[in-house]
């Protein structure tokens, strides 16, 4: 049996108690968030402090939002410009990182040089935007994916662990036949699949929470994803429209009824903006620290 000293118990009771102080600090958003979009809107606007339960249960919040068309518009534009944008996130990446990966690469180095330079350096928002206009990507749909295809640094970490890979594996499929396609995809990349959902996290996550392209690039209110109508909700208390009328019984007929249906509003448009990517996460999960270690352990 384990001798455990004084100091080491009182030790791992400190560590215990800050990660549970810490797990609750990161909960409780989520909770209060869940609680308030479930909430009657009159006693959520008079409610002040900690929420711990519903005030009230009603779900007139959520029948509200699928009654706009806008919000159910930048859903599907979201699944549309996530799907197509992390499908070439990561075709762009692991073709990069595969490249780069090679040993016996012509001026590998600086290349690499190069490529960090982008991490630090920028040309300014003006510049971008005009060139982004001049070759056709503004109002349209590839404004959203081919201006994000690549992340540096997802490329490096990802590069990184292609190249602890085994030398070993990669000569044997080279004297057995394979190309450098077929060497690929049936050694790199089965052998590579922790860090390859890391980077499919990354991106997913990221492209999820979108909204700065979408606001500099895209005109059009139905092309517009469903961050940024979440960010003229949240930020310009943008959600009049959505609170106007009657919905499923619903009935906004006071300027205070309409300001405690916006505050509703805004929890039920966060619920339904988070939902997805907190159903994915749990499935990568278990990839997600040996993913990074490996793809960090090498320079």
């Amino acid at each position: 049996m384990k001798y455990y000293s004084i100091g080491s118990r009182a030790f791992d009771t400190v560590i215990y108690v800050l990660l549970a102080a810490l797990t609750l600090c990161c909960l409780y958003p989520i909770v209060h968030i869940i609680f308030a979009s479930v909430s009657d809107p009159a006693r959520l606007v008079a409610h002040k402090g900690v929420l711990l339960k519903p005030l009230g249960l009603t779900m007139d919040g959520y029948k509200l939002i699928f009654k706009d068309n806008s919000l159910l518009v930048g859903y599907k534009n979201t699944i549309l410009y996530v799907g197509l944008g992390t499908l070439v996130n990561m075709l762009m990446t692991i073709m990069g990182a595969f490249v780069l990966s090679r040993r016996d690469m012509y001026f590998k180095k600086y290349i690499m040089i190069i490529i960090t330079i982008t991490m630090f350096f920028g040309g300014g928002l003006i510049p971008w935007f005009l060139l982004m206009k001049d070759i056709g990507l503004y109002n349209n749909l590839w404004a959203m994916i081919l201006p994000t295809a690549l992340n540096t640094w997802n490329m490096i970490v990802l590069r990184t662990g292609f190249q602890s890979i085994p030398t070993e594996l990669e000569e044997a499929a080279i004297i057995d036949g394979a190309s450098q396609l077929k060497l690929l995809v049936n050694v790199i990349l089965p052998l590579s699949k922790a860090t390859l959902a890391v980077i499919f996290l990354y991106y997913l996550v990221g492209n999820w929470n979108s909204w700065f392209n979408a606001m500099v690039l895209l005109k059009d209110r139905d092309q517009f994803p469903l961050q940024l109508l979440l960010k003229e909700i949240l930020v310009a208390n943008d959600s009049t429209a959505t609170t106007q009328g009657s919905a499923g019984g619903v009935i906004i007929d006071s300027a205070s009824s309409a300001t405690a249906f916006r505050e509703l509003v805004k929890y039920c448009t966060i619920v339904f903006s988070t939902l997805p990517i907190l159903m994915v996460y749990p499935f990568l999960q278990k990839y997600f620290v040996k993913g990074v270690y490996v793809g960090s352990i090498k320079g």
